[in-house]
């Protein structure tokens, strides 16, 4: 097996890029913000199987922080995180600077309507223009055939699919499920800021997106009561302070009444002072 290079500019990571290419590889890309966990892995090893040669872009983005936010506080854990993507296959980390990526004078953003506008849209207003711009620039900047994503950013894989759609980039998205612990927590990078004691009061979030999956599978096709079931189990610790709890049509992200259709089941949470996000797919 290679050994994974870790390049920090744009230059050298199109060098390395254009090797693999003239070599007849297929180039795998997984965008990061670092502080990588099993989820993380998870996407690489997928990268791993399918393509020939995986980039992973470790980058702590800023322009998807808000001012409140946690940009500064942010794990950065370079050296670990190299090491866990070489395990799982990676070819190329790029870990680039601010500026490398956001040169003096970048006055260019992308704003996407339709299924950014609602829930993560409203709660963190700017957060998915900051995506979609980083996104698009690692799209740009590495010329990846496949890029791979995870299903616990759920509204974030619309955006990114809206975004490839729309501005006809020729990449294919993967989404890929989303990771959890043995317990039903699903792994965040942010799970590190939570006490022991807002660790097991964040296990509501699994469980109310498991009780709603079983009304499901008991029959129940009211979206107004799954979402009460959703509500109503999160509302059972009152130390999880809910941002949304919703269910909402797959695709569009809009509420219908019935499960008729491939729906999500959304939760946004501060357990503590943590952020917490959390989703599942329900399906009639």
């Amino acid at each position: 097996m290679s050994t994974t290079q870790v390049v920090h500019t744009i230059a050298e990571l199109r060098s390395q890029v254009a090797a693999a290419r003239a070599r007849g590889l297929k180039i795998g890309l997984v965008p990061t913000m670092g502080a990588l966990h099993p989820g993380h892995v998870s996407l690489v090893a997928a990268s791993a199987r399918a393509c020939g040669f995986t980039v992973v872009t470790v980058f702590v983005n800023p322009t998807q922080f808000g001012p409140k936010e946690d940009f500064a506080k942010y794990p950065r854990t370079l050296e670990a995180d190299v090491a866990q993507v070489a395990a799982a296959g990676a070819d190329l980390v790029f870990a680039p600077s601010v500026d490398e990526v956001y040169p003096a004078g970048n006055a260019t953003f992308v704003e996407i309507g339709g299924v950014a506008e609602p829930l993560e849209g409203e709660c963190r207003p700017g957060h998915f223009r900051g995506v979609a711009t980083i996104v698009l620039k690692l799209f740009n900047i590495v010329g990846a055939d496949v890029a791979y994503f995870g299903q616990k950013d759920y509204q974030q894989t619309l955006v990114v699919r809206q975004m490839v759609r729309d501005f006809n980039v020729p990449i294919t998205v993967e989404v890929c499920p989303t990771v959890r612990e043995p317990d039903g927590l699903a792994m965040s990078s942010r799970n590190v800021y939570l006490s022991p004691a807002e660790r097991k009061q964040a296990l509501a979030l699994s469980r109310a997106l498991r009780k709603t999956e079983q009304a499901v599978t008991a029959g129940e096709r009211s979206v107004w009561k799954l979402r009460d079931v959703l509500q109503t189990e999160l509302a059972a610790t009152p130390e999880v302070r809910v941002q949304y709890a919703v269910v909402a049509d797959a695709a569009t992200l809009r509420e219908p009444a019935e499960l008729d259709r491939p729906c999500v089941a959304l939760v946004a949470t501060h357990v503590g002072t943590t952020r917490l996000i959390d989703n599942c797919l329900l399906r009639p």
